[in-house]
């Protein structure tokens, strides 16, 4: 584990966890780090800020003005060019909602909404505070802003009670931000394009045919290539998922004609194309331009085949490109994806079965196993967190490719 020449702003927020500041403090600088740390009134209630600032060898910063006299101030925006990631631990109920609101009434809120770096969050409070439906909705939308949740721990909590609710170990802490520092530039100078989410392909002003996709999955694999330092073209369907990174361009398309011009204009110029969408097999052949009224006990609809996006830019692979593929199967998986490597001239699939329970469409997990045409092999994964998964997947593309 090593940080050398990191620059860190730790946050720290009122919670009884904000004694383990100190330790974790002390391991950052002890791998290398610049620690510069920013707390909040209610943390210096649990902590002094002397002790945090003996071990960071920083003063401590807490409020905007350090000098009243003299005019002397913190400047927040400095703070957020300066740091190469923000890691607020313990993070307070209080402090998440102000977060997840844009409420800026301190430094700290200020340090984060200026920050154009990386942000991560670890939680910290009584297992009922943490479970409770606003604390779980707030982190869910940090989590859409592009932040990363150090989800908390399992274990004893100051009220006496036991469960879920610790702030993470602060060992757990630095060996994930060795990690993700370790993959961070690994994508540096790569230009990649994604699609993800439905297509919906319209028989009416009001119907229209489409798929359970929530596009989760391929909006996970965007944030990853965008924290290893890629570029990121996202041609989207329509998803109810809130999304914002300096790194990635989203494109929003709806029918799979759509999908695939939006693809075809960014595809020449990029390295790596991960076609992640569920996209319609089959349009209707007529639009009808009035809602279609309720006359028969049946109504039929004669459809046309779309365009099959992986095939048609699989022909136009050149050089140097890697191409990876989906295949959600229900039967035959291996002997399906290994068709799909083939006919559309991928490097890789991603195979993922509906026969797995919380694998596929909707869910937050998914789990997969990943083929590819320079070997037999097949390496599968038990079922994670879709953010879990897209660290797999990278970690398998970026082995491929060298």
């Amino acid at each position: 584990m090593s940080l050398p020449g990191k620059k860190i702003i730790l946050g720290v927020c009122g919670s009884i966890a904000a004694y383990k500041a100190a330790f974790l403090v002390r391991l950052l600088v002890k791998e290398g780090a610049e620690v510069q740390v920013v707390m909040t009134e209610a943390a210096q209630e649990f902590i002094t800020p002397l002790t945090l600032a003996t071990l960071s060898k920083r003063p401590v910063l807490s409020q905007f003005s350090s000098d009243r006299s003299t005019g002397q101030w913190n400047n927040h925006v400095d703070l957020g060019i300066w740091a190469d990631l923000l890691l607020v631990a313990p993070a307070s109920a209080h402090t998440l909602a102000k977060f997840a609101s844009g409420h800026c009434d301190d430094l700290l809120t200020a340090v984060y909404l200026s920050a154009r770096c990386p942000v991560w969050v670890a939680p910290a409070m009584d297992l009922d505070m943490y479970q409770h439906p606003s604390v779980q909705t707030n982190l869910k939308k940090l989590a859409s802003y592009g932040n990363t949740i150090i989800d908390a721990e399992e274990g004893e909590l100051a009220s006496g009670l036991s469960g879920v609710g610790r702030l993470a170990e602060p060992e757990n802490i630095a060996h994930k931000l060795s990690a993700f520092f370790e993959h961070s530039q690994s994508l540096h100078n790569k230009k990649v394009l994604i699609t993800a989410g439905p297509t919906q392909e319209p028989i009416d002003p009001v119907r229209y045919l489409t798929n359970a996709s929530s596009g989760k999955m391929g909006y996970a694999l965007a944030q990853e290539a965008a924290r290893r330092g890629a570029k990121v073209a996202l041609v989207s369907g329509l998803v109810a998922l809130e999304f914002n990174h300096p790194a990635v361009t989203i494109t929003s398309v709806t029918t799979a004609e759509e999908m695939l011009e939006a693809s075809q204009k960014r595809f020449g110029e990029v390295d790596i194309v991960i076609f992640a969408a569920a996209v319609s097999d089959y349009a209707p052949a007529q639009k009808y331009s009035q809602k279609i009224k309720k006359k028969d006990d049946t109504l039929t609809l004669t459809l046309k085949k779309n365009p099959d996006i992986a095939q048609t830019l699989g022909r136009q692979k050149k050089d140097g490109q890697t191409l990876v593929g989906f295949a959600l199967e229900t039967n035959n998986e291996i002997a399906h994806a290994r068709q799909k490597l083939e006919k559309k001239n991928l490097d890789i699939v991603v195979l993922n079965s509906l026969n797995d329970p919380g694998a596929g469409f909707e869910h937050d997990t998914n789990q997969v196993s990943l083929l590819n045409r320079k070997n037999s092999d097949i390496l599968q994964f038990n079922l994670k967190d879709k953010a879990d998964v897209a660290r797999d997947i990278w970690n398998f593309i970026e082995q491929y490719e060298v």
